[in-house]
């Protein structure tokens, strides 16, 4: 194998209800490709044996049409990445296994990605038609608060492949607090990018709700989601059309504070660190309010802050690709009997 030339990856990402596939040479993306589950619209909430039903049926086509835009053949890649964990076991297993059938295939070496790193590393992708990166990039060491439906994290970074959890959720997860919030008010499924559509036209001081105060800057978010469900039945029974009436508001108020939450901590965070490189990444990131907010925060505190475009806040194979090909630079390759991780720790 031949490390000095062009360095021709494919990768797979299948950890939660999205299958996706991206082709990159080098650290360039050539195609990023996601088949997108909608059954679970009608459950109210992703169904794991039916995510994992659908990775199979769509892998199959993703990867193909990854190929045939990147215009890539097989026989040119020189690596398989693939999402290891965390995320849905049965989901992951798909992924994992389809990935391992090609490298052994190709017989070319298989790099097993974490999730949640891939997120943080999106903010490194560079695309074939805006190359030039001055200034797009975080400069080491930064931090990142990864927000997402699994996960809230604020993250050190030293270098491409060096992570360092510095504070976390004790429960649940930011983006579970959106979810939840939505499902209490009636709104349908995925509710959280509807709260921040309905946000933008209220009114984000009318109601309060508690904030935690936690050891090490960590989160804690399911008191939050009780206080918000206790808000809403009180305040229907005093009203039955109180969700209606004031629906702009009560999402404004509730999205602003978990906001403030997340950026109170990620404040400290950096104050004790004394870095003012910041980022953000994951799905949560993807909501306008959070990316607001963060800039003004970065303009107040001198901050140099990162956001990444909105096809890499949410799940996509474009991420596992670029943390492959830093592993590949490594040499960091795993064997074929390497399994699903639903847990997967930075």
């Amino acid at each position: 194998m031949q490390t000095g030339n062009d360095i021709f990856i494919l990768s797979i990402e299948s950890s939660c209800d999205d299958t996706s596939c991206a082709v990159t040479k080098n650290n360039i993306l050539l195609s990023n490709v996601t088949a997108n589950q909608k059954i679970h619209e009608q459950y109210g909430g992703v169904i794991p044996e039916l995510a994992s039903r659908d990775h199979q049926k769509n892998i199959v086509p993703v990867v193909d049409a990854a190929l045939k835009k990147a215009n890539i053949q097989l026989s040119q890649l020189n690596a398989i990445a693939v999402t290891r964990g965390p995320g849905l076991s049965g989901s992951l297993l798909v992924g994992l296994s389809f990935a391992k059938s090609l490298s052994l295939a190709l017989n070319i070496p298989l790099i097993e990605v974490n999730h949640m790193q891939g997120h943080i590393l999106a903010h490194f992708i560079q695309e074939q038609d805006n190359l030039n990166l001055e200034n797009k990039t975080p400069s080491f060491p930064f931090l990142c608060l990864t927000v997402s439906g699994g996960h809230t994290q604020i993250v050190k970074i030293t270098d491409y492949l060096n992570f360092e959890l510095l504070a976390e959720t004790e429960d649940d997860a930011v983006g579970e607090a959106f979810d939840k919030a939505a499902k209490i008010l009636g709104l349908p499924y995925p509710g959280g990018p509807l709260i921040d559509k309905y946000a933008q036209s209220g009114d984000s001081t009318k109601y309060k709700f508690p904030m935690p105060h936690l050891k090490n800057h960590n989160y804690s978010f399911s008191g939050v989601k009780t206080a918000f469900l206790y808000f809403i039945q009180e305040q229907t029974k005093k009203n039955a059309n109180f969700i209606e009436e004031h629906l702009n508001d009560i999402c404004a108020s509730y999205q602003a504070h978990l906001i403030n939450y997340l950026l109170k901590n990620l404040l400290g965070v950096s104050k004790e660190t004394g870095i003012k490189q910041i980022a953000i990444a994951g799905g949560v990131s993807a909501n306008s309010g959070l990316r607001k907010e963060i800039d003004l925060l970065g303009q107040k505190q001198n901050w140099q802050t990162y956001i990444p475009k909105f096809e890499y806040c949410t799940d996509n194979a474009a991420m596992i690709a670029i943390t492959g090909y830093y592993k590949f630079l490594k040499q960091e390759f795993c064997d074929l009997n390497v399994t699903p991780l639903a847990r997967y720790e930075i």
